[in-house]
């Protein structure tokens, strides 16, 4: 299937090259100081501290579970488990749990390397959102790194479709990302559209928060599921609306299935230029898809973001391009 004959939400993630290749951008980053949070497990209702540590160039995002010895696992599309009502990550037996709204963040804020340390198995859910690590980061700063970061550049179409779910990558300028939702009332069908490329993550996907059905809770936690929710961590819906409070959005719903798609992504361990389609898709679907685009090596290729040289001083500066990593 052509990518023109597919159906697109609204939804637009994008990062221009343009803006890609501005310097520092196309550098990688990490943070400049130890950040550390504490809180519950969304579905584990454990406590549990972690700590963000800055890391060399090139090693990624790495998690090190502190009470197993410092045992690590890259955050990376082979070490994918469980993906039904949240993404986590598992090798050798051993678990990390609820990944995505942390992974989102970074990709969004552009960092590159972390050391996530954390002493249980789920990352704390904090306020459901993306937004107290964009607060974090703000506050210690991020470093410009020497390493130039390396995009996963798609060739051709890749796709996943289970009955009415979609979800599929195409070549394309730059990262944009289409997201459609069909939920029962009060939320029904959403669709949104937001350039990064203006640094909108942070205003406009970070905030958005986490939600369920005040009527599903009791079969989720008999599944051994959401044992850590609160109404300071999860919208609550009822038919009739919102039963905690006020929404961050009139459309929070699909800003938050933004916000985890764009996490399940970087689990391809690379910022992807081309374009994202997804419908009624989930965090199953989402890291099926990187699966798939990695398992079939045509589809894609690295490269660098670096603008030419100028021939001489009084040159005017040419184009920037691709360069093949």
């Amino acid at each position: 299937m052509q990518h023109t004959n597919v159906p697109r939400p609204a939804l637009v993630y994008l990062f221009s090259e343009a803006r890609l290749l501005s310097d520092p951008a196309h550098l990688e980053h990490t943070i400049c100081s130890p950040i550390e949070f504490s809180g519950i497990g969304l579905h584990s209702g454990v406590p549990v501290r972690m700590r963000l540590l800055p890391a060399t160039g090139g090693s990624g995002v790495v998690f090190r579970r502190s009470d197993l010895d410092g045992f690590e696992i890259s955050a990376t599309s082979r070490n994918v488990a469980r993906v039904s009502y949240a993404t986590s990550l598992m090798r050798q037996g051993v678990l990390i749990s609820t990944t995505e709204h942390l992974l989102s963040a970074l990709l969004g804020m552009g960092v590159d390397n972390v050391v996530v340390e954390l002493d249980n198995l789920e990352l704390p859910i904090l306020d459901g959102s993306s937004l107290p690590y964009i607060e974090a980061f703000r506050r210690v700063g991020l470093k410009t790194q020497r390493r130039r970061r390396e995009y996963l550049r798609i060739l051709r179409n890749v796709e996943v479709r289970e009955g009415d779910k979609f979800i599929g990558v195409y070549p394309g300028e730059g990262y944009s990302v289409s997201y459609q939702i069909h939920f029962p009332t009060p939320i029904g069908c959403q669709d949104f559209t937001v350039d990064l490329a203006t640094s909108a993550y942070e205003r406009e996907i970070a905030p958005a928060r986490t939600f369920g059905f005040r009527e599903d809770e009791q079969k989720l936690r008999d599944m051994g599921l959401i044992r850590g929710a609160s109404e300071e961590s999860v919208i609550v819906l009822t038919r009739q609306g919102v039963q905690n409070g006020s929404l961050r959005f009139h459309d929070e719903f699909v800003r938050h299935k933004v916000l985890d798609l764009i996490g399940d992504l970087a689990l391809a361990g690379h910022h992807i230029l081309g374009h994202v389609v997804a419908e009624r898709a989930g965090h199953a679907m989402h890291t099926a898809l990187v699966s798939r685009l990695l398992r079939d090596r045509a589809a894609w290729e690295l490269v660098t973001l670096a603008p030419e040289k100028p021939k001489t001083k009084t040159a005017p500066a040419r184009t920037p391009r691709l360069v093949p990593a």
